[in-house]
């Protein structure tokens, strides 16, 4: 869901300062999220917009929303778009960086040199969740849009997770209920519990729970004939059921992990002879549900 922003509500925030904020740990701290709630919610119809937001996350056939920001990004300067963005997102949950030696928005730039199919290499990246092999990953996962591709690639890729499950047959999806995955390793990380391997893709005890998935896996782990060919099945229900759009300068993308998952279009070809400082760039936040709203795992 695109959700746009009243001309009335984007001239009230950019005369709304907001405050830096401050961490309690890795998380951002209760006092910082009511003094923004606080600020906010004074503005005619924030909480309308947060209300929209919330049900585009976790309303009934929701999961992922855009915020669509672009207006605020020009009239305000960085360090302070990003406060207002963050407003915004400790409306949805918690937002918190899972990496201690990283700030809480982390930079998704280009990278030529690095694998491809990674966040800041230049190919196709496939669908995944992030943080997949975590007892407890990021309930929301959030990318703020700082710059396109000048070449025009790297369309961001959604698909309904439970929705691809679905169409699988009862034998996938019991090879897939089968702690019989890994992928990827587990370090230096906070707020994401303890690492999980192997683990099911599916975990029947909790219908509303993660697809614990990264196509990733297909090429990077060891798996056997049966259980690599259901996790192929649901690779290809992803890629019949995905939707995909360009974000724009400003666009802040929101997904619910327990339903949504990600990816992105290769960027164009050519990237190396764009200056560093004109490639793409996304800033990315990770948000923790909050107890009270029943999502936390």
């Amino acid at each position: 869901m695109v959700i746009d922003i009243p001309s009335e509500l984007e001239v009230d925030l950019i005369d709304r300062p907001l405050p830096p904020w401050e961490l309690d740990g890795s998380f951002l701290a209760q006092s910082s999220m009511e003094e923004y709630r606080t600020e906010l919610t004074a503005t005619p119809r924030f909480e309308e917009i947060a209300a929209t937001l919330r049900h585009a996350l976790t309303g009934e056939g929701g999961g992922y929303a855009v915020l669509r920001l672009g207006n605020l990004a020009k009239a305000l300067s960085g360090v302070r778009f990003r406060r207002l963005v963050t407003g915004f997102a400790a409306e949805v949950a918690v937002p918190f960086s899972p990496f201690p030696r990283w700030p809480l928005w982390k930079d998704i730039g280009v990278k030529v040199d690095k694998d491809p199919g990674k966040s800041s290499g230049i190919g196709y990246n496939a669908f995944h969740m992030d943080l997949v092999n975590g007892t407890r990953p990021p309930d929301y996962t959030t990318l703020l849009c700082v710059r396109l591709d000048p070449l025009g690639g790297g369309t961001s890729i959604l698909s309904d997770a439970h929705a691809a499950v679905a169409r699988l047959s009862e034998d996938s999806r019991a090879l897939l209920a089968e702690s019989a995955y890994h992928y990827g390793t587990f370090f230096d990380l906070f707020g994401v519990g303890e690492e999980y391997k192997p683990f099911p893709i599916l975990d029947g005890s909790d219908p509303g729970g993660f697809v614990r998935f990264t196509a990733k896996m297909l090429e990077r782990s060891e798996l056997s004939q049966a259980h690599a060919d259901a996790a192929r099945e649901l690779a290809e229900e992803l890629v019949r059921g995905q939707v995909s759009f360009m974000l724009q300068p400003g666009d802040y993308l929101i997904v619910n992990q327990r339903r949504f998952l990600h990816g992105r279009e290769a960027l164009h070809s050519g990237q190396d002879t764009v200056p560093v400082a004109e490639r793409r760039l996304l800033l990315q936040l990770f948000l923790r549900a909050k107890a009270s709203d029943g999502s936390a795992a």
